[in-house]
């Protein structure tokens, strides 16, 4: 799938094939904090016009198979961080999609002086997702006990995953005088 799809900046046209992607995974409740309710202009405004860019992956045919949003996770001291969204039309799914999209998302973070990626909320029974995100280089920095509601299988825990962007995934060096090199993985540590 990879050289057959394009990811290129949203433009006010596709909004109707983007709100088609959106539509059924906010309705459905299952993997997204937004309101099963929410309105076509909410979606729009939380979709495209808050977060800094929204992109769309583009098939051979022009059709729009998949969405994401940058932004930063935070202001000010922490808009070093950013935040991403990401939806695959369901026709378009295992196909390779999402994981062109998230690998686009990385090297867009870069370019926009992002220094790593955070997921807030990545409901736990969302297991495809936190495979891809995984292999991605993700990794799960805490558990957010009954943090979500699922709408079938009522309060179920979310994830935060986070990566560091532009370094090997879960593991970097720091160096302190005068103790030697220290690599430190997420949630721990040894020397």
């Amino acid at each position: 799938m990879e050289d057959m799809i394009d990811i290129r900046p949203y433009e006010e046209d596709d909004w109707n094939a983007v709100w088609k992607i959106l539509q059924p995974v906010f309705r459905s409740g299952e993997s997204y904090a937004f309101s099963p309710d929410i309105t076509e202009q909410e979606a729009c405004r939380v979709w495209v016009d808050m977060p800094s860019a929204t992109f769309v992956s583009v098939g051979e045919t022009n059709e729009i198979l998949g969405t994401y949003y940058i932004k930063a996770n935070q202001p000010a001291l922490g808009s070093h961080v950013c935040n991403c969204g990401y939806i695959v039309a369901a026709d378009a799914r295992g196909q390779g999609v999402a994981s062109d999209m998230c690998e686009h998302s990385q090297k867009e973070a870069v370019s926009r002086g992002f220094r790593a990626m955070q997921y807030n909320l990545v409901v736990a029974t969302n297991e495809g997702a936190i495979r891809l995100w995984k292999r991605q280089g993700f990794d799960i920095i805490g558990t957010l006990p009954k943090a979500f509601r699922h709408p079938r299988r009522g309060f179920v825990d979310a994830l935060v995953m986070y990566k560091e962007l532009g370094r090997p995934s879960g593991r970097f060096e720091l160096t302190h005088p005068g103790q030697g090199r220290i690599i430190t993985a997420l949630g721990g540590s040894a020397r």
